[in-house]
Order: structure tokens, then C-alpha cells, then sequence
């Protein structure tokens, strides 16, 4: 298996498993120390594998919030926020609207 192979298993792995990532698996899966690969993502990607994750958790929550009734705490904490306002603050940072705007 090559370094590209390796580098998709890990992305599969983080979409499969986005609310509960292991570190240790994603080193397992790309064999090589995370540091290692998170500077190899942020140089590849252009941001950093936190921020990657952050917002494809943000991007699963629009969805949830336009297709479902859930209510945007219960979104909030799915996506690893502690309350609904830091998880509004991220929200708009990265959309530029307010979540209740979405609704």
C-alpha cells in the first residue's frame, strides 16, 4: 500500500468515525507518528486536520439543521461543543450567517 492509499484509508476513517476520532488509529492507519501527519495534511491541504474536522462536523450540523427538527443544543453537543453559543460563534465564522438563520 502507498502513501496516497494510506492517506485515503485515514479520510475515510475520519469520516466514518468524525464524532469520535482516534489519533492512535489514524497513526496505525497512515503508519507513521500523527505529528508527522498532521504537518503532511496541513502542507497538503493548506489547514490544519483540527480545523478539517471542525468544519466537516460544522457542515454536518447545516445539514442536520435544515433537514432535521433536532433541536440546535442537541446539535451543539454532537458536534463537541460545549453550549450553544460557542457553536454559534463557529458557525458563523465559518458560514458568515447565525445557525437559527438556517432553520
Amino acid at each position: 500500500m502507498d502513501w496516497a492509499e494510506r492517506i485515503n484509508q485515514a479520510m475515510v476513517y475520519i469520516e466514518e468515525n468524525l464524532y469520535d476520532i482516534d489519533y492512535d488509529a489514524i497513526s496505525r492507519i497512515v503508519l507513521c507518528p500523527m505529528k508527522m501527519f498532521q504537518r503532511f495534511f496541513t502542507l497538503a491541504t493548506g489547514i490544519t486536520l483540527t480545523e478539517y474536522i471542525r468544519n466537516r462536523r460544522l457542515s454536518e450540523a447545516a445539514r442536520a439543521i435544515q433537514d432535521t427538527d433536532a433541536k440546535i443544543i442537541d446539535i451543539a453537543l454532537q458536534c463537541g461543543y460545549e453550549t450553544p453559543d460557542a457553536f454559534g460563534v463557529a458557525f458563523k465564522r465559518l458560514y458568515g450567517v447565525a445557525q437559527t438563520e438556517q432553520q
